[in-house]
């Protein structure tokens, strides 16, 4: 998804600075009749019902089609009432929690008179607007400097935007640091020692002349996480906005750059500082994405405090723990969320097989993060959804423009979906044995290497995926994690007619079995089988290499004993009789689930029982 996300990013740009970025649809589910359930591995704030209505439409706060997924990333957006209609439609399916893209941090030059360039060399518009006292916002920040010390300079420029508002307490020193409005423009000149130290108080101004970094904040007049975290609290979803973004290693831009550290520690100190003086205790603040995206492959992070120990830390690792430990000082209740991506294709040499994966998970949980939801990366074709009797068989046929033509999934891949997280799974529990308080989540990519149907110049050649293929998705990681997430909501939720929040709402109780166990009741041998929408009536239908005559077998309990823990909300189990001698040794065993209705789950489980 790296690619992609930097495609994205430009996309992003071109649409916020156009101001009003309107979605080609509301993603608005049509309502069902299922009751309303919980779908969320951690608690959340209760939704309140209201008849409120306004423009943008009404706080419908039922839940009616609910669904494996509880999770999405959502594109900013200027338009408030896309904001409102994204949250009730994830709400209408299910959806407890909303995850933000951001922005990043970056280093610019100036000209002769402070204003800010851009790549290119010309002057950057976004910021040209920042005057202050007729001087650039550069020029005047560097005269203010001097004011206090001659010896004071600015020796960096740095730039963020953003379209949140901040309050006070983003500022150290008011001396130096203020809000500066010109025309409808919003900027936060924030200053910060160039050695990253940003001390407490501001004596160092004064005290001796010194070199300092300037980070120019493009703002909003009204604050977008305000408004986010008020509808949160109205549907009762949690709402993890994103820490700044490190800036890239110009020479690898797949890494963050270790020179920016000490500047985006400060900027996330000061955001975190405000978010703590105007959030602390909101309920909706469900915690912080770290946004830079890396590769789950087997990394090295110590966090030593011995240069030539901590010299073989991965330098994104590094990034991320100094903004880590940054969010466990100001706000220690909120995890950190990141979503790394696989990469399995055995022909590109940077692939990483699943134990090589299990050790980047380690690594990770080391810096801090609280939360690991890893891509499962099925939607750029990075990896493959099949069991290990599958191996054989051709990749699917969308995988094809990834991988090759006449490929098989061994040939193509070291491994599946569910192989990777299986050791991811060891790998978390290895870490909380050792005392991290790590979760593992699932990222299910909505979308398709390449797709007839496009969702609009943002998404690039990228197209929506199906309901079925989610759902197989779903089987494929629900039993290795403790919540289930997708990226993204807009567009690929939303674009097309049905849209993809359509088909889930119109099929949001299909079985999707994610687990089958031996498990004998009384003196009865049988099956347990783990999953979402196991109900009475249902039918299990069981078969293998060698069979007489495959037959079907009733669900003969549902819920007679809770699922293994950390699993995600919404899971049930479902028990059938089976007499599992009639199995020959090793021999893998097919387990398809179908509703009372008659509907089939889309990916029947494989299960083997050693000799």
């Amino acid at each position: 998804m790296r690619w992609f996300t930097a495609v994205l990013g430009v996309a992003i740009l071109a649409a916020v600075a156009a101001v009003v970025l309107v979605l080609p649809s509301d993603g608005s589910a049509p309502s069902g009749g299922a009751p309303p359930v919980a779908s969320s591995s951690s608690a959340s704030p209760a939704p309140r019902p209201s008849e409120f209505t306004d423009p943008c439409g009404t706080f419908d706060t039922e839940t009616s089609t609910p669904y494996a997924v509880t999770g999405y990333w959502l594109i900013p957006t200027a338009d408030h009432c896309t904001w409102r209609r994204q949250f009730r439609a994830i709400h209408e399916v299910g959806g407890d929690t909303v995850i933000r893209i951001g922005w990043g941090l970056q280093a610019r030059e100036v000209d002769g008179e402070g204003r800010i360039l851009d790549s290119e060399g010309g002057i950057d518009s976004r910021y040209e607007p920042c005057q202050d006292d007729g001087l650039s916002c550069m020029a005047a920040a560097e005269r203010d400097l001097k004011a206090l010390n001659p010896g004071n300079r600015i020796r960096w420029t740095f730039v963020y935007r953003t379209d949140e508002a901040f309050g006070p307490d983003i500022f150290r020193c008011p001396s130096v640091e203020k809000k500066i409005h010109t025309g409808r423009a919003v900027f936060y000149r924030i200053i910060a020692p160039a050695d990253g130290s940003d001390d407490a108080t501001c004596e160092n101004l004064s005290s001796g002349g010194r070199e300092y970094h300037m980070i120019l904040v493009a703002a909003a007049e009204t604050d977008s996480l305000t408004e986010l975290l008020d509808l949160g609290d109205r549907f009762g979803m949690k709402v993890f906005p994103a820490l700044p973004l490190a800036p890239r290693d110009p020479a690898q831009m797949t890494r963050a750059s270790e020179r920016g550290i000490d500047t985006l520690t400060t900027l996330t100190r000061r955001i975190l500082q405000d978010y703590g003086a105007r959030f602390r205790g909101r309920a909706s603040l469900g915690g912080f994405y770290q946004a830079f995206e890396l590769q789950m492959r087997d990394m090295v992070y110590t966090g030593s405090d011995d240069a030539e120990t901590a010299a073989g830390d991965h330098p994104t690792l590094k990034v991320y723990a100094s903004q880590h430990e940054i969010v466990e000082q100001v706000m220690p209740d909120k995890p950190v969320l990141v979503s790394p991506y696989l990469e399995a294709r055995k022909k590109k040499a940077f692939s990483a097989t699943p134990r090589q994966a299990a050790a980047g998970f380690e690594a990770l949980a080391r810096t801090g993060v609280g939360i690991i939801a890893p891509q499962d990366s099925r939607g750029t074709g990075k990896v493959g959804l099949f069991w290990p009797d599958e191996r054989d068989e051709p990749v699917d046929d969308l995988l094809r423009p990834v991988v090759g033509e006449g490929v098989s999934n061994g040939d193509a891949y070291h491994g599946s979906t569910r192989d990777y997280y299986r050791e991811m799974a060891g790998a978390r529990t290895r870490m909380v044995e050792q005392g991290h308080d790590v979760q593992l989540w699932a990222n299910v990519e909505a979308f398709e290497p390449s797709g007839a149907e496009s969702c609009g110049s943002r998404t690039g050649t990228r197209g929506r995926t199906s309901k079925e293929r989610l759902d197989r998705a779903v089987t494929q990681v629900g039993r290795y994690v403790s919540k289930v997430v997708s990226y993204m909501w807009s567009d690929f939720f939303t674009c097309g007619r049905p849209s993809l929040s359509e088909e889930i709402a119109g099929d949001h109780d299909r079985p999707i079995p994610v687990d089958a166990v031996r498990l004998p009741r009384d003196i009865q041998d049988g099956i347990e089988i783990r999953g979402y929408n196991l109900a009475a009536g249902g039918k299990v239908t069981i078969t293998w290499e060698g069979q007489d005559a495959p037959g079907s077998v009733a669900i003969a309990g549902v819920d007679l004993a809770p699922p293994p823990p950390d699993t995600p909300t919404g899971m049930g189990t479902a028990w059938v009789p089976f007499d599992w001698t009639r199995v020959p040794p090793e021999t893998w065993v097919r387990v398809e689930v179908a509703a009372a209705d008659g509907r089939s789950a889309a990916e029947p489980l494989h299960v083997r029982i050693p000799s």
